[in-house]
């Protein structure tokens, strides 16, 4: 049971992490030339997982925009609000289920410690 506890909290650590780079990423969407970041989840032996955050260094769309030296050239953002979205949900559906994970295994050890006593 404690395999499946540590399992479940760095599943935790790793989707949580996503989450906060899609947050990050779409409160960022508007800001010119602002690079997103992408969370790559990695296996980790015996049992476990761990996220590596990295920029996304693909150029945004380019667009003219008046500033005040005139019309320039400028980049935007490289984030996809959609992709972003659909991300989020999924990864916040992953990291209520190692919660819930973790939640039955809390309540397996309460049944093992009730039936030891």
């Amino acid at each position: 049971m404690i395999t499946a506890y540590q399992s479940a909290l760095s599943g935790l650590r790793a989707f949580g992490t996503k989450i906060q780079a899609n947050s990050n990423n779409i409160a960022n969407a508007q800001t010119d030339s602002f690079k997103k970041n992408q969370v790559t989840n990695s296996a980790v032996a015996p049992h476990g997982v761990t996220a590596e955050v990295s920029q996304v260094s693909s150029p945004g769309p380019s667009v003219f925009q008046e500033t005040a030296a005139g019309m320039d050239l400028v980049e935007l953002s490289n984030v996809d609000l959609a992709t972003e979205l659909v991300d989020m949900n999924l990864n916040s559906t992953l990291y209520r289920a190692n919660l819930k994970t973790i939640e039955n295994v809390n309540e397996m050890t309460g049944m093992l410690l009730q039936l030891t006593s």
